[in-house]
């Protein structure tokens, strides 16, 4: 049930894969318990729900490009498609969600009158220059990742306010968490009664797992080694699909055959909460692109202790000893003992209930729901005077 004394929203996000349509279609389940909600956004998944469940403006369906001239061109184009949609909009508030380098459309917002408010999903500048440095010069890849930095810092001084997951991630991306402009600990959710505990830690294998697209800058090659090496009565299980499907079937063909490697391919997301409860661990070794993993939060849900790099949001949801351990370095032997220091630990199931304690206190739905509506409430229109007891916060 919406609220009438908060504003609506319209949210404002780039074309979107399959893991941005996860983590939207959570942000608009989260605003339109609160508020009125629609979605502007480009090349959404055809399959995608929020066709049917949500009011959508879909710019264009031909993404952002295979290469960086195409993808410039349609990051211009959407754009001026942004600015033309958001003066027809009569929502008060918009939300750019993702979209933080989308600097026109921002200012256009806010030369309309309407409260600007963006919400950074990850680093999408080194995202970016990590990409393009497979294709390009890396002082050319350097210098659009720069640019890239130049326009999302610009869209954060221009806007009303900051949205960030956690508060290191508002520190990676240079801004103080304590600003008054800056809502440090935004919504993020799971769906806990989905993501529950459902095999007890204590009846679990020793299982390690990594959950996620299998290519470069998720550490595959780092695990595959860590794979090979780890004790016998270990088994390592590959969850997902990418790019390096076929090198980690030619790689690992012999801890395979000899069931000590587990290829489990792609999975339904439906079908991940099993997935995680048959892990004692799960490791993510990422490059610092990203905000906070929603793996990471479905894992703790699940009771799954976590295995990261304290990249961004991490080290505020995956606390050291805790609900989980932090990663020291990528290197494969440093890897192997991390995990055979925890899988050797006689705490694992207290950290494993401290994980899922730490989800339904701070990463419910309601708790989301909450977040967002102390968020909205300080860009509510004042209400008459007559209304008794009101007051802005």
């Amino acid at each position: 049930m919406t609220e009438p004394d908060l504003p609506d929203v319209c949210v404002v996000t780039h074309p979107l894969a399959a893991a941005g349509e996860n983590a939207t279609r959570s942000l608009l389940d989260v605003l339109s318990a609160i508020t009125s909600v629609a979605l502007v956004t480009a090349d959404l998944p055809g399959d995608s729900e929020i066709r049917e469940n949500r009011e959508l403006i879909e710019l264009t369906r031909k993404g952002s490009g295979d290469t960086v001239l195409v993808a410039a061109t349609r990051f211009l184009l959407n754009q001026l498609r942004m600015c033309r949609v958001l003066a027809d909009r009569d929502e008060e508030v918009v939300l750019f969600y993702g979209a933080t380098s989308y600097l026109l459309p921002i200012l256009v917002a806010r030369a309309l009158g309407k409260t600007v408010l963006v919400e950074p999903r990850g680093d999408v500048p080194l995202t970016l220059r990590l990409n393009w440095e497979q294709r390009l010069p890396a002082p050319l890849a350097r210098g659009l990742a720069g640019a890239v930095r130049a326009l999302e810092r610009a869209g954060f001084a221009a806007a009303d306010g900051v949205v960030t997951y956690t508060p290191s991630m508002a520190r990676q991306l240079d801004l103080h968490p304590e600003a008054p402009d800056v809502f440090p600990t935004g919504a993020r959710y799971v769906r806990t009664d989905e993501f529950a505990v459902e095999k007890p830690y204590a009846e679990r294998e020793r299982v390690v797992g990594f959950l996620g697209r299998l290519d470069e800058e998720k550490g595959i090659r780092e695990l595959a080694t860590v794979a090979r090496t780890l004790p016998d009565d270990v088994t390592f299980r590959f969850i997902g699909d990418g790019d390096l499907r076929e090198w980690l079937e030619a790689e690992l063909a012999a801890e395979i055959d000899a069931g000590r490697v587990e290829l489990a391919g792609w999975v339904d997301h439906d079908d991940v909460p099993a997935q995680l409860n048959d892990l004692s661990l799960l490791v993510l070794p990422s490059q610092p692109t990203e905000g906070l993993p929603t793996t990471i939060l479905e894992a703790l849900a699940c009771g799954t202790p976590v295995y990261a790099s304290p990249v961004s949001g991490v080290p505020d949801v995956v606390r050291e000893g805790e609900t989980g351990f932090l990663i020291d370095s990528r290197e494969p032997s440093a890897l192997r003992e991390g995990i055979e220091s925890i899988l050797d630990r006689d705490d694992r199931e207290r950290i494993s209930e401290n994980g899922r304690a730490l989800i339904e206190r701070e990463y419910s739905f309601e708790a989301a729901v909450e977040r967002y509506r102390a968020i909205l409430r300080q860009y509510a229109p004042p209400r008459s005077s007559e209304a008794e007891g009101w007051r802005r916060p």
